[in-house]
């Protein structure tokens, strides 16, 4: 990682953390009475904050020179990705104020963000096609624990997994039809990833092209080699 990189990744985890506590700060003065642990389990049910929370934590990782593997950084911000586009196809209001900016720092300035990021400074390789089933994981695991949770306390937190309103046949088509979108824009990360990286891969998909093992007789020049 370069000083560049993560100066850079400094300022998208600082741009998440900041949506994410203007979040709390407004959810706390909806509900006066709430604890900030209650309100932090509140807001703990959308896929947007849970996804902000997860691109804060990454970036600030990253901005401290972890090591995070290729395919994690491009999921991320592939869901991140998607938080923008659901949002403003589906789901955005008109707000007004501290709301509206709270609303365009998650769901729009996060994501493009990390977009930025992911495009100048994050490795592409090695990213495969198994990859766009990986990626699945997370939304997937969010929908069950939003349906359980759903069931449970009686609050979903978007109309499409919202048996009561919709009903399960509608909640099951939405749920199906979320996973062939996510796999199909996990496809195009994918094929992106390959545009962009600077070793093509082999036709098998496993790696960059040219690469084998080394053999035996290779161990006695590993040093001369470097």
């Amino acid at each position: 990682m370069t000083g560049q990189a993560r100066i850079f990744a400094a300022l998208v985890a600082c741009l998440a953390w900041g949506g994410l506590i203007l979040h709390v700060q407004l959810g706390l003065g909806r509900n006066p009475n709430f604890t900030i642990w209650e309100e932090l389990w509140r807001s703990g049910r959308y896929f947007t904050v849970l996804t902000n929370a997860l691109t804060a934590v990454t970036m600030t990782r990253m901005a401290l020179d972890a090591r995070i593997s290729s395919g994690f950084l491009a999921g991320l911000t592939l869901w991140m990705v998607i938080v923008a586009v659901v949002y403003h196809t589906l789901l955005a209001r008109d707000h007004e104020g501290i709301h509206w900016i709270k609303d365009q720092t998650e769901h729009t300035l996060v994501p493009l963000a990390l977009l930025l990021w992911w495009l100048h400074f994050a490795p592409k390789t090695p990213v495969t096609p198994r990859h766009a089933l990986l990626w699945l994981v997370w939304p997937g695991a969010y929908m069950a624990y939003a349906l359980i949770r759903g069931e449970i306390d009686g609050r979903h937190p978007y109309f499409f997994i919202d048996p009561p309103l919709i009903g399960w046949p509608k909640v099951l088509m939405w749920i199906a039809a979320m996973t062939v979108g996510f796999y199909a824009a996990g496809r195009a990360m994918v094929w992106l990833c390959r545009r962009l990286s600077p070793a093509p891969l082999d036709p098998t998909g496993r790696g960059p092209a040219g690469l084998r093992p080394r053999s035996p007789k290779d161990r006695g020049h590993s040093r001369a080699d470097g």
